[in-house]
Order: structure tokens, then sequence, then C-alpha cells
């Protein structure tokens, strides 16, 4: 959660940007969007946001916690990003301007060229028996192959589960494992930072160890020798040469488009499901109103990595079902300079940009003269998305980047949800710095108290969805019990998202981070657990605790309390042992910012650790009650080994 004097700090702001009159006027949302029925607002966007081979007849079905959405109809989500819009005569508009992260490697993919793509890899894919229904993994970087990949199995009728580029080969296997992956797409290696990352090699560890996966598909990116294993390994250059046609599989609207794989409050990821119809009319939707897309003017970029949830729905299926042209970049922002980001807006003459807090943060400590030396004159929209935007962090974004004239849509939604429910609409919000304002058109979200009641303005509470909404998650792959568990059982047939909210004496709605033991790293999400499992998975470790501490560029920071086995002592070196250890169980996103090594952990007489004393030692606050704790000096030297390690920061 964020910090009260955060929370307080957000409640004395009072700034207000309301939209100009030149925005509001060519706006695609416009005012009566917020008093359109329900069922009628779904139902105009179904038919128009999606080409359907049949057409859907009956809107939804809702019976808690499952809802079914578009039923009768038939249709292709590859199609709909692809083929429809060559065959009306717009083969030649740019899908994507790709920057790679070496200087000068660039290209520039129109719709027929993707489309040329997907159809020679889907016909691969064919010949390695993938078919509707069959399963597959994709571990990549941001090239272009990535989306081409995800559009190949989509055209197919094939689910796929994109894993991020930066995770292990033990969390890349468990994924590949729980989803019983018959095929893995990679990359020979990709490049970070000036260096490569072996994602063949990491590949092949998690093969090792997923008997299910019979075939690797093998993109070569850098160029470099990489293992390639005879008859189950195939060059991505040697196996997708056979353009012919190769006709999209309709789809029903239920059947499933991808897993992806997010962390909870237990060690093991959850499978998020999603569909193929409302996942599609949501994303093409919400892109279409909320990033207010200009389909033959705007450059649009989402500078997220197409692993993660955003990537999926505002980098690939959103933006190619609307027919945008979209800047996607390899590299990191500050790489060979911290004007890079800046320079590829320029280049690209970027319209529209969406990026995460994190990122806004580094370019305030790096400073606006970076940015300053660029044109961004074109840039007339801004978004936030990952985590909730701190007042000072959008106050820079809309001076530096925006230059005072673009509006800020700070959107709150998560991988269960598939699309942005709480957000801005450009042309119709006043902004306030800070506030993810009010939901969507068709979504019914409240913030409700421990007795799941309502709260009034003013009020804050727990952030709850009341009605079913096209994208949301299916369940949870093969776990029934845990899907209703985590999201559906503390107040009935409502959804519980997990985080905190205030709402204001507007109505507007200030998101104050996930109440439960999921912390937001930069944007990702990574369970306490998961880090507490790593880390006791070393030989030498006897207890591991984990904590958030707020950080001012990461959003949350990871504080590790590790007690070691008998005759180990904690050093500079163990601390780093354990840091690469935890990058090579889980990957490099979740190595903790510090470890504080102690002999014992606070702990109750019956055993429990006490995990709220261990987050106000992370975050230096006055402690709470400490009587029921078996040996309450163990706080105290916690909080004064704390106090001499913070040095141990990334």
């Amino acid at each position: 959660m964020t910090r009260e004097k955060d929370i307080d700090t957000l409640f004395l702001e009072e700034r207000r940007y309301p939209p100009s009159a030149e925005f509001a006027a060519q706006a695609n949302a416009q005012p009566g969007i917020y008093e359109e029925d329900f069922d009628a607002f779904w139902e105009r966007e179904g038919r128009e946001r999606v080409a359907w081979f049949e057409p859907f007849t009956k809107l939804y079905e809702w019976e808690p916690p499952y809802a079914r959405w578009y039923l009768g109809g038939k249709l292709n989500v590859a199609w709909n990003c692809l083929d429809k819009h060559v065959e009306a005569g717009r083969g030649d508009s740019v899908a994507y301007y790709w920057e790679g992260e070496p200087e000068g490697d660039r290209r520039e993919l129109t719709y027929a060229d993707l489309l040329a793509e997907v159809t020679k890899l889907a016909n691969g894919l064919k010949q390695l028996g993938v078919g509707k229904g069959t399963p597959v993994g994709i571990y990549m970087g941001m090239v272009p192959e990535a989306p081409v990949a995800m559009l190949a199995c989509a055209r197919l009728g094939a689910p796929h589960t994109v894993v991020f580029g930066g995770f292990s080969a033990d969390s890349l296997a468990g994924r590949l494992q729980d989803m019983e992956c018959e095929v893995l797409i990679t990359q020979d290696e990709a490049w970070r930072r000036g260096t490569t990352v072996p994602l063949k090699r990491t590949a092949d560890e998690a093969v090792a160890a997923s008997p299910t996966v019979q075939s690797v598909i093998v993109l070569r990116r850098t160029g470099n020798d990489v293992p390639m294993t005879a008859g189950r390994d195939h060059w991505w250059h040697e196996l997708a040469v056979d353009a012919s046609a190769c006709p999209a599989e309709p789809m029903d609207p239920e059947d499933l488009l991808y897993l992806l794989y997010t962390s909870g409050t237990t060690a093991k990821p959850k499978g998020i499901a999603h569909t193929t119809a409302g996942y599609l009319v949501g994303v093409a939707t919400t892109h279409h109103y909320i990033f207010d897309l200009k389909r033959d003017a705007d450059v649009y970029w989402c500078a997220a990595d197409v692993g993660w949830v955003t990537g999926h729905s505002y980098i690939v299926y959103g933006p190619l079902c609307n027919g945008a042209a979209s800047v996607m970049y390899e590299g990191t922002p500050d790489f060979p300079d911290k004007d890079r980001w800046w320079e590829v807006a320029e280049r690209y003459g970027v319209t529209i940009l969406y990026t995460a807090p994190t990122a806004i943060r580094s370019h305030m400590k790096w400073g606006p003269e970076h940015a300053a030396k660029h044109d961004l004159s074109k840039l007339r929209l801004l978004g936030s998305v990952g985590e909730p935007i701190n007042p000072e962090a959008w106050i820079w974004y809309h001076e530096h980047i925006g230059g005072e004239r673009c509006p800020i849509v700070d959107t709150w939604w998560q991988t269960e949800t598939g699309m942005i429910m709480i957000t801005p609409l450009p042309g119709i919000t006043t902004t306030k710095p800070g506030s993810a304002t009010k939901p969507f058109p068709g979504v019914d979200a409240a913030i409700y108290n421990d007795a799941g009641e309502e709260v009034g303005p003013g009020g804050g509470g727990y952030l709850v969805l009341r009605r079913p909404w096209p994208a949301m998650l299916r369940g949870l792959y093969k776990e029934h019990d845990r899907y209703v568990d985590t999201y559906w059982s503390r107040y009935d047939d409502v959804y519980f998202a997990g985080d905190g909210a205030r709402v204001d004496e507007d109505s507007d709605f200030w998101l104050l981070g996930r109440v439960d033991d999921v912390m937001n790293v930069s944007g990702h999400r990574i369970s306490t657990i998961e880090v507490e499992s790593a880390l006791v998975d070393h030989h030498d470790v006897a207890e591991a605790a984990v904590a958030a501490r707020h950080d001012g560029t990461t959003g949350q920071a990871i504080v590790a309390f590790v007690t070691l086995k008998s005759g180990i002592e904690g050093s500079v070196a163990m601390l780093e042992e354990l840091r690469d250890h935890v990058a090579k169980k889980i990957g490099p996103i979740a190595k903790p910012a510090n470890i504080v090594f102690t002999p014992e952990l606070p702990k109750t007489r019956s055993g429990k650790i006490m995990r709220r004393l261990l987050r106000d030692v992370a975050e230096n606050r006055p402690l709470g009650d400490t009587t029921t704790l078996a040996d309450p000096t163990v706080v105290e030297e916690l909080r004064h080994r704390g106090a001499e390690e913070q040095s141990n920061e990334d």
C-alpha cells in the first residue's frame, strides 16, 4: 500500500487540467458516452470494432464468477489484425516502425508485410503439427517477430503463452510445464545495453525440464553461434518459407487466445486465461477511445514489453485491430544515451506515448535536458500504466514531455482485466495529477469497506468490479478453486481486484497500490512468496521473509530478511550470491534491493512470522504492537541491521 503521508499528499492535490476546446472538438469520446446503456454500448462496440465471419447472436451470459461474451459468432483475431486491413486496401499502411537497440538497426513493416510474415510462420507451424488447440510458448525479446509469432498462433487457433525475455529458465519451464506447450518459439540472443542475453541457452535449460515440448523454433537475431538440437530445433528462416495462403481458423468467441502468467500470493504463478471475442472487443474499444486514435494520422508508441499484458493488449492486439501505426523499440530508455527515447519519438513523429511511472521517474532523475534536445511537438496525448503515478512525476511528464498541451490518461487495469478499466477520457475528463479519475464506459467499479458496503466520496477501501466486462479473465488455468478464492471470496459475486483505492468529492478514483503480498517493482508484479521460495532454495539459507519498501524510481523495492544456516556468515559476497540466485530462479527483476542478514526473524509465540513488522522495518515506520512476539528485541535488532545495510541497493 502507498504510505500514509503519500495518501495525504494525494488528497491535498488541487491542480486541475480540463480538456482544451480544440481537443474536445475532435475527440473520439464525446460526453454522452457515459450515459449509454451497458448492453447497448458493448453491443455496438462488438459490431463496430471487430469483423465477424458469423455475427454474434447473444451479447453475454453471466454466471458468477464466469462470463461468456458475444455468443454465437465466429471470428479470428489474426484476421482482424491483418487481413481486414489488407482487404480494405490499407496493406501499404505502416503497422510497425521497429527500432532495434543497435543504432541504425531499423525496419518498417506494413500490414501487408506483417500478413506475409505471419502466413509463412503459420505454415511452418503447421508442418510441425500445430493446429487449433495446440499450446505454444513464446520466449523472445522486443523484435517484430514476437507479434508475428503471437498472430501466427492466433491464425491457427493455437493458444500461446508469452514469457518475458528477462525470466529465468526455471520460470520459463514452470510456464511451459503448466500449459503443456508442444512448441517453443525463441531467438538465438537478445540485445540489451550493448551486450547479448542468451535466450536460446536459457530456453534449452527450460525445455530440458519440459517434456511436452517437441519442437523449438529459433529466430536468428544477433547471429552468434548457439547450440541446435537435431530433430527438435528449427531455424525460423528455414522453417517459415511457405508463402502460400493460410486460411484463418474460424474461432468460437470463448476459444482460448492466450494464457499469461502473473504473480499471486503463493509461489506458483497464476495462469490468466483470455479468450477470443470479448478480449479483442475490449482492447480495441479502449484503445480507440482512451488514446483517441486517428488511424491515418497518429503514430502510437506503447513503450512496454510484449511479454507483459500491456504489450499483448496495447502493442499487439488492440492497435493492430484498429489499424494503428505503432513504434516498437527493442532497447532500454538510456542506451546508448539518456535521450534515446526522445530521439526515437522525434524520428517517427510519435503523437501518442504510453509508458510507466517508473520510466517517467527515471527520466526525471536524469533531467529534462535530454528531452529538450529533441522536437517532441507532434506529441498530442500521453499515457501512464503499471502502477499509481505520483503527482510530481505526472507534472514533470506534463511539462517536459507534453509541453503542457497534452492530456494525460493515467490508466488502471490488470493482467486479469485484459483491458483498461479506470481512466480519463481525453477531450471529456478534467484530469488531476495522481488520479485515474473514472471507470471506463461499460465498467462498473466501486470501492467497498470490509463489510462489503460501498464507501462514499472521501472514503477509502478495496477496489471492486460489480459487473462483467468483455475482456475479463475466464478463470485461472486448471485452478477453479484458486480463481474463486483469489478474486471472488471476499464479496459475493463481486470481483476483488486486490488494490486499495480512495474516492474524492468528484467521485474520482485514486489508486493506492496492492493490499496483498504482491509487490509492484517497476510495474512488474512479484509476490513475496516467490522471492522467499527462491531464497530458501539456496543451500545456505535457513529462512527468509520478504517485504517491499517505497522507492522513488521503481515504486517499490524488495527487502529480504535472511537467516543463514548455522556456521554461515553474512557478507557482501553472500549478499551478491543470494541476489544472483534469485535472478536465476525468477529473473533479474526479482533481485532484492536490500538483504538484511539476521539470526532470527520476528515471530509470534505460535511461530508465525510477523510480516507486518517486517514491512514497518523496511519502510522505517514506527512499530506497531509487538506484545505477541516471542522475542520483541528481534525487531529492534532488525531495524539496527537494516540501517547498517542500506548500502546494499542496486
